[in-house]
């Protein structure tokens, strides 16, 4: 019973729990059963076995008293970020290997108030940074799907690629990622999985570890447009202790899946069409503008001319932001510590050993346009650029778009170390398509569409007017219907 209860998507088996089919802890087994067959896959850097138990315990002994929260006894990953309250969090990195927080992040911290049970912490990319989990100190995760014919090992997309993994595996019930240039987005285009970016400031980003302040976002990963719909009503809403997070109601966004999408305007912006952009892709956005269409949407071309800028910039802002979070990792106020034969040495030696390549090259970049004689000519410039392709995005609004279609990732996901070689450039370019929306605020949401050539996932992104999620839910279900769900094949990890 134990992989038909893992297979259940959220919705489904909420509605088990509530009909008395199974228990929390029956379900809450067979997802721990199911994450210990799956080490190949290296999906979670952490399970916590005693904790899920004693949480979906506690969960079957509410709903004997009638107390029954909106995820009560449903079993989540959380993204190695989020501070969870005496459970190791690292944020992948070594330098904070063996961080145990003494608090919870506001936004876990109200999945756990609906009923939740935290199966585990999952694997990402170094504090957050990069396109594929590679660059984790636990090591990179390994895509659940391969191509037709092949046992090539697969990135799953990042830097919440564990998170992704996992609800594609059937190794949670749903995950919480976070987004600071697609890495929702990204991973669930590449591992057949929905995933959506709320607006800036409607999760509360307080007790997840910082990459880039002005751009990271909380958001789900789930297995439907639905589950995902259930997962952000739980995470939303306003924090006082994070003063960006918006004063706003949350909707009911479940309700908004499946409503009607007639007369809804749909842009289509002509400066997506990039330069080496593969036929499947274009193929696949097409298939998705026809499938709104054929819903009663009206389809149309739009400009968003800043759209060419927005890769140099966003790499600018975060990095440079990245540079500033990360300096409080010295060894003496966050860290673990090296020693030195004076205060300098040990900073120098704390930081060469607790962070990986590829954060050592983005705080440099990001130290290198802060520092005097180029500030302004990177960091207030690329600032300058966030505020036009904001305003192209608030003009195309403001003309009765009511949101924006375009490909989620320029390919289908890749082999490991196929892009993590001696250019980095190259690894940056997956976040072509998604960076717009981070710079701009926006939410977005990604949706698989269709299968490649080689069998693998490919997704399509909705964005939204700001606060707009209500909508992007309706859409994505459209294609949902039209385009089927996209379970992986085969469990040959397990």
């Amino acid at each position: 019973m134990s992989n038909e209860l893992t297979r259940l998507t959220l919705t489904a088996a909420r509605e088990g729990l509530a009909q008395g089919r199974f228990s929390a802890v029956e379900l809450t087994e067979a997802y721990l059963g199911a994450i210990d067959s799956s080490a190949a896959l290296n999906a979670y850097v952490l399970a916590t076995h005693d904790k899920a138990r004693a949480m979906a315990q506690t969960s079957d002994e509410r709903r004997a008293q009638g107390d029954v929260g909106p995820l009560e006894g449903i079993p989540l990953g959380v993204k190695d970020n989020y501070a969870t309250d005496t459970v190791r969090t690292t944020a992948g990195s070594k330098i904070l290997g063996n961080f145990v927080p003494p608090y919870e992040s506001t936004v876990t911290g109200k999945l756990w108030a609906d009923g939740a049970v935290l199966l585990g912490k999952l694997n990402q990319d170094e504090f957050a940074m990069g396109s594929s989990t590679e660059s984790s100190a636990f090591g990179p995760t390994v895509n659940p799907w391969r191509k037709t014919g092949s046992t090539t090992k697969l990135v799953p997309g990042g830097s919440s690629g564990g998170s992704a993994a996992a609800v594609a595996a059937q190794l949670c019930a749903g995950a919480a990622g976070t987004d600071t240039g697609g890495s929702i987005r990204q991973p669930a285009a590449f591992t057949g999985t929905v995933g959506i970016k709320p607006t800036y400031g409607r999760c509360s980003r307080w007790g997840i570890i910082a990459y880039a302040s002005s751009l990271d976002q909380a958001g789900p990963l789930a297995r439907s447009v639905n589950d995902a719909a259930i997962l952000l009503r739980s995470m939303a809403g306003h924090d006082p202790k994070d003063s960006t997070s918006a004063p706003i109601a949350v909707p009911d966004y479940e309700a908004a899946v499946g409503a009607s999408v007639r007369g809804k305007r749909i842009g289509i912006p002509v400066e997506y069409r990039v330069d080496g952009m593969s036929s499947e892709i274009a193929m696949l956005w097409d298939r998705g503008a026809q499938m709104l269409r054929d819903a009663g949407a009206e389809v149309v071309e739009i400009s968003l001319p800043h759209t060419k800028y927005a890769l140099p910039a966003y790499y600018i802002v975060a990095l440079a932001e990245a540079s500033s979070n990360l300096a409080r990792y010295d060894g003496v106020r966050y860290g673990e510590r090296v020693a030195g034969r004076d205060i300098v040495e040990m900073y120098e030696k704390t930081r060469a050993a607790g962070f990986g390549p590829e954060v050592r090259r983005r705080i440099m970049i990001g130290t290198y346009v802060l520092s005097a004689g180029y500030y302004d000519a990177y960091y207030v410039r690329a600032q300058k650029v966030r505020t036009l392709i904001k305003r192209d995005f608030e003009n195309a609004f403001a003309e009765g778009i009511d949101a924006v279609l375009a490909p989620a990732t320029p390919s289908p996901a890749f082999g490991i170390g196929e892009k993590s070689g001696a250019d980095p450039v190259e690894m940056y370019l997956q976040d072509v398509f998604t960076v717009t929306l981070n710079m701009a605020g926006l939410p977005g949401i990604s949706v698989p569409a269709g299968l490649s050539s080689e069998g693998l996932p490919l997704g399509l992104q909705l964005i939204g007017r700001p606060f707009g999620e209500e909508g992007l839910f309706s859409l994505a279900q459209v294609i949902e219907e039209a385009a089927g769900r996209f379970p992986v094949p085969e469990a040959w990890w397990a």
